[in-house]
Parts: C-alpha cells; structure tokens; sequence
C-alpha cells in the first residue's frame, strides 16, 4: 500500500506532532477539480464551492483509524459553528477509499458526536480518487482549499479544538462568521431541512424540474454551473412557503453536458446538484 499509515498504541491525547501531509499536492499549487456523493446522496462538487468564494476543509480518514475517531467530533464542530455548509466554510470528511457507505455511516452514528456531521464520502461516492489525488501520507490529515483552487494548507495538525481549524483557516484568508445550522431532522410538524430531493428528467433535454424541501418560508432561487465553474443560468428568486415544492428550470438552450444546480435560499447555498443535458 503506498500511503504510510501511522500506528497509534493509545488513543488518550489528540495533541502530538504528527507527519500527516498531503503529498499529492504542494501548498499554494492549485488542485484539480472533483465530485463525489456523500452517503445522503447529495453531490459536491469542488469548483463549484470555490467558484462561490467558499474555502473548502477536507478530512481524509479511515474507519478504523484510533484518532480519525477522536478527532472526528471537531471537525464536526467546525461543520456546525459555521453553518453547516450553508456559508464560507465548507466541510467534508473523505474516506480513503476502504470503506463504503455503511460503513462511513457507522463511523459516522459511533464516533461523529454531538454535533451535525459533515457530509461523509465512502469509496462508493467515488472518495478514492480523491485520496489518491491527494494522497495522505498518514490519518487523518485535515487540509484547506481556498477560493482560488490552490491548497492553502496542507497538515491542519496538531488539533486541540476548534480553534486550531479557526486558526488555519484565518491563515489561510478566510472571514469567519459563525452562523446557525439550516439543516435538521423531518418531523410531524413539517420540513426542517432545506434540500434538493429530486431532479427529473435527469438528462434534461428542454426542461429539468427540481424537487426541493424548504425548512421554513423564504426566497429561492436557482444557478446552474458548468463543470469548469462558469454560471450558465440564473432562474431569479421566488418566495416560497415550508414545505416540498417543483420548479421547472429551461435548458433547452444550453449546451450537452454536465453541470451543477445550486439551490440558493437568501443568500446561501444550500444544496447542490448534478444535471445532465443532452441533445
């Protein structure tokens, strides 16, 4: 196996030096783009995040790697504090590739903690390529993309708290803004999760109807990106009540390809998805 994987005989203090790195990749050269899909179902796409001015924070870990599992309750916390992939700060926990989507989602239920976890990638949602392009020497290794695609730090170690990644990320040029989580469990009083649920005909050839749920009542509106992070389309905002609703997206008069839908409500994305269009 290529990568070298560090052997930890106690899992007591998360605080030691270590020589997790990404070696796929020096700091300050610009990484190349990637989509995968979490084990919800929901793709990301790197370009498209970082086309929007987001800085992009990646764990790569193992199942059953003693501090992935320790650490894994931080990167959480991060996850929530600024806003659950809803602001600047984009999370995601990619495994390397060993384990699949029961499994991340077992990693996940046991060792994730308290917080609303960041969306997890298995070698089912295609998180092995990503490794290799990467390629951690050790795990888990916590990295930062910035706005302009380059790594901006590669070893996000030792981390004691939250604050090392606040830390990192304030290096790195970031502007945090704490900010309330959109997303929450469905319950009998109505939708408390702002998401894409459903994209038909999926290839589109004139028209593509998006499925999405909103929490509570706000404007949304919708923009589509090329793969190269280019916005192609912008459908203007319209206010929408709680609640599951449709809307009819024309593309008839965008090119065959692939691109990404974001669902935009007031000022944030807040989900992301893939369109295909064919002629």
């Amino acid at each position: 196996m290529k990568k070298i994987l560090l052997s930890f005989l106690a899992v007591g203090a998360i605080s030691f030096a270590s020589t997790a790195q990404i070696n796929g990749y020096s700091v300050g050269s610009t990484v190349a783009d990637f989509t995968v899909t979490d084990t919800e179902g929901h793709s990301h796409n790197l370009y498209s995040y970082t086309s929007q001015g987001k800085y992009v924070v990646l764990d790569f870990f193992f199942d059953t790697c003693p501090p992935c599992q320790q650490t894994t309750p931080i990167f959480n916390e991060l996850h929530e504090k600024y806003g659950c992939n809803t602001g600047d700060i984009i999370c995601i926990s990619m495994n390397n590739g060993s384990d699949g989507d029961a499994e991340v989602i077992a990693f996940e239920n046991t060792y994730g903690g308290n917080f609303a976890h960041a969306p997890g990638v298995s070698a089912d949602g295609g998180a092995g390529n990503v490794d290799n392009a990467f390629d951690p020497a050790a795990y888990p290794t916590y990295c930062i993309v910035g706005p302009d695609n380059k790594l901006k730090n590669g070893d996000i170690w030792p981390l004691a708290d939250v604050g090392t990644f606040e830390s990192a990320l304030t290096a790195a040029g970031a502007t945090l803004t704490p900010m309330s989580c959109a997303t929450g469990i469905d319950d009998e009083d109505g939708y408390q999760v702002t998401q894409i649920v459903a994209t038909f005909p999926n290839p589109a050839t004139k028209e593509a109807t998006i499925g999405f749920t909103l929490n509570e009542a706000s404007e949304v509106s919708f923009e589509l990106y090329s793969l190269l992070g280019k916005k192609v389309k912008v459908v203007s905002a319209q206010k929408f009540d709680a609640g599951l609703h449709n809307v009819e997206i024309p593309v008839f008069d965008l090119s065959a390809g692939n691109y990404f839908v974001n669902l935009i409500s007031g000022d944030n994305v807040m989900d992301v998805t893939k369109l295909t269009i064919v002629k």
